[in-house]
């Protein structure tokens, strides 16, 4: 069947929608009427009585909008899809069983293998290998692995109908931008197009504050579909001999569903490190962490729903992407990604200690366990990766060639010159104390010793080149724009955790409004004492000062609103309660003066002076 036109997918999208919106509200009143609801329980996020039986309707939408599409389009495009229907209609009441009944997790799991295995009965399989046999292992990994995905990430409102309706749209469009087609593209666009316009229809009714749950029934289906619509999307792709169709067949898949996938493990390893269950449930996933940090639940919902954009985009832009290109770009996301999940990973959540903790008294080494708490092990692999992409990168920049080649003919000289870099630059970070900092201290001295360290380990890899191979055929320019991919990487890295920690601790602060009168020395230690002291109970509104070059600009992030003949009016329009006068010269007087300045407004003001006081 030939590819349709755009409009159409839209129109059955919109079919999707239209039965999605309709049944909702329907499915939300009968389960109330018949009690089926979710009880808020220790282990569980909501703190209300709420609906189940979304899935049903989401459920229900998508096979509407599949059939009647089918009926509009021509059955011919649905016939080889009707064990996938059959089967998702299975996992749907194996949902449905669970929500009623509660089925113990090793027997869902069974139930979700059996029926996989039919699916493959039917040729359905990912191309990943040489082998069938390995990928028919693969694909029952796959599928079963992301249904359950999107089961676990089931845990906030909102949460996992909108990750699967941005994954879902990126698997549609990667599908029709793809100028590649192939003869099974278009059946996929048209269930991807009603699966997509039920699962929004539902997200209205779901994102926060949600007034329905969609259950197992509806999660698990969600996961199945779109775990089978990219085994679709793979089958027949017989993996070549080209890096770049490799990179192409195995990582557009996995970068669309990057986010389920990326949190399952998550979940996976810090309850294996803690000793719990896999299958236990707990308030220890991702979006939990993050409004454990001070997210509100719609903003930890909505920053994982811009990870999944961006993984999205990733995989789209694959396909416009030379292979080096994308192998770095998919190298720095992850990294990334690892970043923000380490940080999220420091939230402690669980009572008991971790494996990795002093007072645990397993099989694991003393040495062990201090390389990987103090992080030092960590860090050293890290910079073997930063190098290497720093590296690579640099090359790319200066000798991108064919795509088969990644970077032209000059690959070999990179091959041969990275071990020098690496042994040069690992041994001058060692030698120059960087292993021995604190990544949450780090300061601007610290980003001097990273750029000294960066540069005695490149102009030392130089020397060794000339001395061995008389710098032939390597380019300066490479190493010049190394030290530079270097120095962002390094420095980046190490900031990320106070990056990320500036970032929660503006978003966490809640309580009276301040204003500093002072932007000096003075004025930014009260900045960091209202950040890091919640106990004060102060959000930072910004500063105002005397000098007039400080006007209208932006110091630790906070704007200088003006001067004092301005006061009044500052503290009017955004609605001030406290003053803190943080100079010492003239303190006293200055206190005064603002004090007397302020008196007689509508809203009564604090005025308080800085002390610091060393005892």
């Amino acid at each position: 069947m030939d590819v349709l036109p755009l409009y159409y997918y839209l129109l059955f999208f919109a079919c999707g929608f239209v039965f999605s919106v309709s049944l909702t509200p329907l499915f939300r009143r009968l389960a109330v009427r018949t009690g089926q609801v979710a009880v808020p329980k220790d282990t569980r996020w909501h703190k209300k009585e709420t609906a189940l039986m979304g899935g049903v309707a989401i459920f229900g939408a998508t096979v509407a909008g599949w059939l009647l599409s089918a009926k509009l389009a021509g059955w011919q495009a649905y016939e080889p899809y009707l064990p996938l229907l059959f089967c998702a209609t299975g996992v749907f009441a194996l949902g449905l069983v669970d929500d009623i009944y509660n089925v113990d997790p090793q027997h869902k799991l069974a139930a979700l293998i059996v029926i996989t295995s039919v699916m493959l009965m039917f040729g359905y399989r990912l191309d990943w290998t040489f082998s069938k046999t390995a990928n028919l292992f693969l694909t029952i990994i796959w599928i079963v692995g992301i249904t359950n995905a999107f089961n676990l990430l089931d845990n906030m409102d909102g949460l996992a109908a909108g990750i699967a309706l941005i994954a879902g749209t990126f698997l549609f469009l990667s599908h029709y931008l793809n100028p590649d087609w192939n003869p099974f593209t278009s059946s996929i666009l048209l269930m991807s197009a009603a699966y997509l316009g039920a699962i929004l229809g539902f997200l209205i009714y779901n994102f926060n504050p949600a007034s329905i749950f969609m259950g197992d029934a509806g999660s698990l289906f969600i996961g199945f579909v779109m775990a089978c619509l990219t085994v679709v999307g793979s089958s027949g792709k017989s993996v070549g001999d080209s890096v770049g169709h490799l990179l192409s067949v195995i990582a557009t898949p996995i970068l669309i569903v990057f986010i389920p996938i990326f949190d399952t493990g998550f979940v996976s390893v810090m309850r294996k490190l803690f000793r719990r269950p896999i299958s236990q449930g707990g308030r220890d996933h991702s979006s939990h962490r993050m409004v454990a940090f001070g997210f509100s639940e719609r903003k930890a919902v909505l920053v994982l729903y811009a990870f999944a954009a961006i993984s999205g985009l990733i995989a789209l832009a694959l396909n416009y992407l030379s292979v080096g290109a994308a192998l770095v770009l998919i190298v720095l996301y992850v990294l990334f990604v690892m970043f923000f999940w380490i940080y999220l990973g420091r939230v402690k959540v669980y009572g008991e200690d971790s494996v990795l903790s002093d007072n645990h008294k397993g099989a694991i080494t003393p040495i062990l366990v201090r390389f990987t708490y103090r992080r030092r092990l960590f860090e050293v692999l890290l910079d073997l990766i930063l190098i290497t992409t720093a590296y690579y990168t640099a090359y790319l920049l200066r000798f991108e060639g064919p795509v088969y080649y990644l970077i032209g003919p000059d690959f070999e000289f990179f091959l041969k010159s990275l071990p020098i870099m690496i042994a040069c630059q690992i041994c001058c970070f060692y030698l120059m104390g960087i292993y021995r900092g604190v990544w949450e201290s780090t300061s601007i001295s610290d980003l001097i010793d990273y750029g000294k360290a960066i540069t005695v380990g490149t102009v030392a890899a130089m020397l060794i080149l000339l001395f061995l191979y008389r710098f032939q055929a390597f380019s300066r320019a490479v190493f010049i724009i190394y030290w530079v991919l270097m120095l962002v990487f390094v420095s980046l890295s190490r900031l990320s955790f106070r990056i990320v920690e500036e970032g929660i601790k503006r978003s966490k602060q809640t309580g009276r409004r301040a204003l500093i009168y002072g932007a000096g020395v003075g004025g930014q230690m009260v900045v960091k004492e209202i950040e890091n002291n919640p106990k004060l109970g102060l959000v930072l509104v910004g500063f105002v000062d005397d000098d007039p070059s400080k006007h209208k600009r932006r110091i630790l992030g906070y704007p200088v609103l003006g001067g004092q003949e301005e006061l009044r009016k500052i503290i009017e329009k955004k609605g001030v309660n406290e003053v803190i006068i943080s100079f010492r010269k003239n303190g006293v007087e200055k206190n005064k003066e603002i004090r007397s300045l302020c008196h007689g407004m509508s809203t009564e003001v604090k005025v308080r002076q800085m002390k610091l006081t060393i005892s």
